[in-house]
């Protein structure tokens, strides 16, 4: 049995040793696809991984902790502010965190930046209208190579199945700072999330970063498996993993991390 099924076994037995009960806090880390509804009114969630790429050219981005703060003020809208440290050769495209194109000859890029913005609820979900929202942010790098404010659009769309299921898509916009000039990137993904226990969720998702204005365009899609363990109604854990479906896509990335709300 790999590494990753042996975690995902003792997640589902944790789970189902834990007492009843539907605990989900709704991170946007989870998954490449956020979550689509805000955090309730008067709470603060915040969100933290470190994040593994290893990169078809050059050193493996490493990005820690990608912290972010959500604040929801009431039912619809949620402040978002947070901070980032990445080192790596090729961007950090295979988590929330923009930045710009990778090195043409591999050699790595550090890079500091802080990110803010918010989130807005747009519908609830009745029939087959979806629950959707949008998340807009800019992302300004504090130290590094590039120092553009890479402004980023995300539009999120969700169904409730049978079962618990849910089925969640989303398409991100960010215009980014490349090494020559600005260019856009867009990221559709989807992701069928699956419950396995009172407390564990299992996920399947396809995404993929498509970049458009720079001389050598970019397609980078990705397969990602995951899960998240509720430890306590406040406290969630959780590892996804992911495998590059292209030539330009990294061949693997891990990315660990945690939410907690108060």
């Amino acid at each position: 049995m790999g590494r990753g099924a042996t975690i995902l076994a003792l997640a589902v037995v944790l789970g189902r040793a834990c007492a009843a009960g539907e605990w989900d806090l709704g991170t946007d880390r989870d998954a490449f696809t956020p979550c689509t509804h805000c955090v309730a009114a008067g709470t603060v969630l915040l969100e933290a991984s470190h994040v593994y790429i290893d990169n078809t050219t050059g050193s493996p981005t490493n990005n820690y902790p990608e912290s972010l703060f959500r604040i929801g003020t009431n039912d619809w809208f949620e402040w978002r502010i947070g901070a980032n440290y990445g080192a790596g050769s090729q961007g950090t495209i295979v988590t929330s965190v923009e930045t710009g194109e990778g090195t043409p000859d591999g050699s790595t890029l550090y890079e500091s930046s802080l990110l803010y913005g918010f989130k807005v609820n747009l519908t609830a979900q009745d029939g087959l209208r979806p629950e959707a929202g949008c998340i807009v942010e800019g992302s300004t790098p504090a130290y590094g190579d590039v120092f553009g404010t890479v402004p980023v659009a995300t539009g999120v769309a969700g169904w409730e199945l049978p079962n618990g299921w849910r089925l969640d898509t989303a398409i991100r916009y960010a215009y980014a700072e490349g090494l020559a000039d600005w260019f856009s990137r867009w990221s559709p993904s989807a992701v069928l999330r699956m419950p396995l226990s009172d407390r564990v969720e299992a996920h399947a998702e396809w995404f993929g970063s498509y970049s458009a204005g720079i001389r050598d365009t970019i397609s980078q899609p990705f397969f990602s498996p995951g899960f998240h363990l509720m430890l306590t109604r406040n406290l969630e854990m959780g590892l996804r993993v992911g495998w590059g479906l292209a030539a330009d896509a990294a061949p693997f990335f891990s990315d660990a991390g945690l939410g907690w709300r108060w």
